[in-house]
């Protein structure tokens, strides 16, 4: 048939049939899809055989940048390609201009990888063209010596390297058959062998659709053998070397071994581009990554950052990238430390290894663990000193936004120069709107102490202030509250501003923009500040009250109102405007309705405590209204901080009004006899009962009354406690000095009662 052709084929013809236009989806590049034709035509011009294939081109545009003309490259571009008709040529430059603006994926590691990712490496290298026709005579190299094979493999590796031969190679099942088999036979023979087969395999694996073939030859199994050994190579080679190296006898033999090693670890490294490269493609499947997993890919990658080949840690990094986003790979790099392995990384010069390490910290930084791995690997000065390089800026605050979420940390940025960037940030916003990370960043670091000063330094409260008031900007004013609840230089600083803040109340702006200005007052403690002045001026007090109201705003908002009031109240003077104005009901009525609610409960209680300081207020709160009941009731609650506030404010009660006084402390008795008192009241109702609780009559001597009613009960009687309810100091005296029979002390009548194992001790201590 062929001869036939030939004798009778007089001429070839091509037809050109032009397609679309698109975009590469990675490079800055055109693709061009068009059909092309071929007809061999006989003698008589009769069409003898036709064959059609669809097919494309890529245009590369390396030049294109930010100062090329756009215009001038599109028909520069249609002049060239013939493919492209002269009627495209607008279609030509809105492609042009799209991947001008295009989003730079050089940060991001793509999911796909292109037989070009992969850098021809040494040993490639042919002295002949490899033909898909030949084939069958490469695979014979295969069965051959290993120089053979080398050869052989390497020649399919360059039919591999072009994408447009990898349909016709996997129905090759023979070659690709023949490949698996040298490659798990003679892989530890030749490193130059099982790193080109390999590499024939990874470009299979940069395309999803061959995957299933490249898992059907079990490379990624032998592959992570490969891996396994070669690090196990890489030790033995360590050791080696610095045995010789600490013999000082064999000077000349060490520098001719580490020459032969460095050969060795080239070639080694290659081998471990290339097979992790094709790993990371198979890993797009979970279930491939997680049987990667399951053989330790974790432990393996953060062995392999000791390496310092750049291209191949960048690779590594990706890897851990990926696998960080499952919380088992995140807990085994925990455990395998990798973040003191990436600290090391900090800083470098490759844009690349840079990005990726900064992505997979920032992966790593939400788990609380890690984060101080983080700080113990002397990462917080790094990451400070790399906010100055704008590329990286981003990633590096996101990082130590996370790392200041935790209290333990905060005081450790007060050392670095990252709060001068920072500061130097918000300034140059000017008036628009700052980065949502910058602000966070910013009012995390401002609730410590010492960065609070140091963000004062200088005019930066100035300058924070006059953003906050002048834009109403809620998140700056949350950094201003934060700084302002610092004890020390920083809250004076504030005297200059309480006008200001005052004068936010008003009815007209955002909630939430007031509530940041009042808890911002409410945090100035300073007794310099001249509060009845400020009520007076911005007329503060009736706002106060209007919004104690339940449902008046947002429940923020009343606490912040219930704080403000409970500092203002530190001034006597201010403390009776709000007796006065009937505050004190409304902050009553306020915990009913907020009785469940801790945090309201703890500053309403705190409000009164300020308040019985003062006789003005304190005879209003003891005489005119419940408040010291619903303390009593509050007295034993479970929260220690409202119990705390409780026991302090009801002493000063208790110590000036002797009826609230009794109360108090026969409350107090009660609940700390509560156990023995229900022990009395349960054997008392008990059918069994012993023969002390009753009289000769069967009636117990209780009857139904309260014990608390039957002061004959109490130890008063015998000279134990005077009638004043006191006790003198020559009774301590006379007790540590054992004399329990001088004046003062303990009848012997009594003393057998005072042991009696059934009356604990507390009953004694509170009575």
């Amino acid at each position: 048939m062929e001869k036939l052709q030939a004798e009778d084929a007089r001429y070839l013809k091509r037809k050109v049939k032009g397609g679309s236009l698109d975009v590469h989806p990675t490079e800055k590049a055109l693709i061009v899809q068009y059909e092309l034709e071929a007809t061999i035509l006989g003698e008589m011009g009769d069409p003898m055989v036709g064959e059609r294939k669809e097919c494309q081109k890529i245009i590369r545009l390396k030049s294109l940048n930010a100062n090329t003309d756009i215009a001038t490259l599109a028909r520069k571009v249609v002049e060239e390609c013939r493919l492209i008709h002269p009627s495209k040529l607008p279609e030509v430059e809105q492609l042009l201009f799209y991947l001008l603006n295009r989003k730079k994926s050089g940060n991001d590691k793509r999911e796909k990888h292109s037989p070009r990712d992969l850098a021809p490496f040494e040993g490639m290298e042919l002295d002949e063209e490899a033909n898909i026709n030949r084939i069958d005579h490469y695979v014979e190299l295969l069965y051959e010596d290993i120089p053979e094979k080398v050869r052989g493999a390497t020649l399919i590796l360059h039919l591999a390297r072009n994408p447009d031969n990898l349909e016709e190679l996997l129905q090759n099942e023979t070659a690709l058959g023949a490949l698996a088999r040298v490659l798990r036979e003679d892989w530890k023979q030749s490193v130059d062998l099982a790193t080109t087969i390999i590499y024939v395999f990874f470009c299979f694996s940069s395309f999803s659709q061959f995957h299933g073939q490249v898992t059907h030859y079990k490379i990624g199994a032998l592959c992570m053998n490969i891996i396994e050994h070669e690090l196990k190579r890489y030790d033995l080679w360590q050791d080696e070397l610095q045995k010789k190296a600490a013999n000082q006898n064999v000077k000349k033999e060490h520098e001719k071994a580490f020459k032969k090693y460095q050969g060795l670890l080239i070639k080694q490294e290659q081998l471990l581009q290339v097979a992790l490269h094709l790993l990371l493609n198979l890993a797009e499947d979970t279930r491939t990554e997680l049987k990667m997993r399951n053989k330790n890919i974790v432990h393996t990658l953060v062995k392999t950052l000791d390496r310092e080949d750049e291209e191949l840690l960048v690779l590594v990094v990706s890897f851990l990238k990926k696998l960080s986003i499952f919380l088992e790979n995140k807990n085994d790099m925990a455990e395998t430390y990798a973040v003191e392995k990436l600290a090391r990384l900090l800083p470098c010069k490759h844009e690349d290894l840079l990005n990726t390490t900064l992505r997979l910290l920032l992966n790593l930084s939400f788990d609380t663990g890690l984060r101080s791995q983080m700080v113990q690997a002397g990462l917080i000065p790094k990451l400070s000193a790399l906010l100055a390089d704008e590329s990286q800026r981003q990633l590096c605050m996101c990082i130590l936004y996370h790392i200041s979420v935790d209290d333990r940390f905060k005081s450790m940025f007060a050392y670095t120069d990252c709060i001068p960037q920072l500061m130097k940030m918000l300034f140059d916003c000017g008036e628009s709107p700052m980065d949502p990370e910058l602000i966070s960043f910013c009012i995390n670091l401002a609730a410590n102490k010492r960065n609070a000063q140091v963000i004062c330094e200088g005019n930066g409260l100035k300058m924070l202030m006059k953003r906050g008031l002048k834009l109403k900007d809620v998140l700056t004013m949350k950094m201003i509250r934060n700084v302002s609840q610092h004890d020390g230089p920083t809250k004076n600083l504030f005297i200059d501003y309480v006008g200001d803040l005052a004068a936010q109340t008003g009815v007209q702006e955002r909630e939430e923009y007031v509530i940041e200005c009042l808890g911002t007052l409410a945090n100035l403690t300073i007794p310099d500040l001249d509060w009845e002045l400020v009520l007076k001026e911005y007329n503060l007090v009736p706002f106060l009250k209007n919004h104690l109201k339940p449902g008046s705003a947002e429940d923020d908002l009343i606490l912040e109102v219930v704080i403000m009031i409970g500092t203002v109240s530190m001034d006597d003077s201010c403390a009776a405007m709000m007796a006065k104005s009937g505050i004190i009901s409304a902050l009553i009525e306020l915990l009913n309705s907020q009785q469940e609610d801790d945090e309201f409960v703890c500053q309403i209680v705190y409000v009164f405590y300020q308040m019985v300081f003062h006789q003005a207020t304190r005879d209003v709160i003891i005489k005119d209204t419940q408040a010291p009941a619903y303390l009593i009731d509050l007295m034993h609650d479970k929260n220690a901080e409202i119990r705390k506030v409780c026991d302090n404010t009801l002493d000063i009660i208790a110590e000036y009004d002797e009826e609230w006084g009794r109360k108090i402390q026969s409350e107090k008795f009660r609940w700390h006899n509560s156990q023995w008192l229900e022990m009395v009241d349960n054997r008392a109702m008990g059918d069994d009962g012993e023969p002390f609780m009753y009289g000769d009559d069967g009636e117990p001597f209780m009857h139904n009354g309260d014990i608390l009613e039957r002061p004959d009960l109490f130890y008063s009687a015998d000279g134990i406690i005077p009638a004043d309810s006191t006790i003198s100091p020559e009774f301590f005296i006379g007790y540590q000095n054992g004399d329990m029979g001088q004046a003062g002390g303990f009848p012997e009548a009594v003393s057998t009662v005072l042991y009696y194992p059934r009356r604990p001790s507390t009953a004694i201590l509170e009575l």
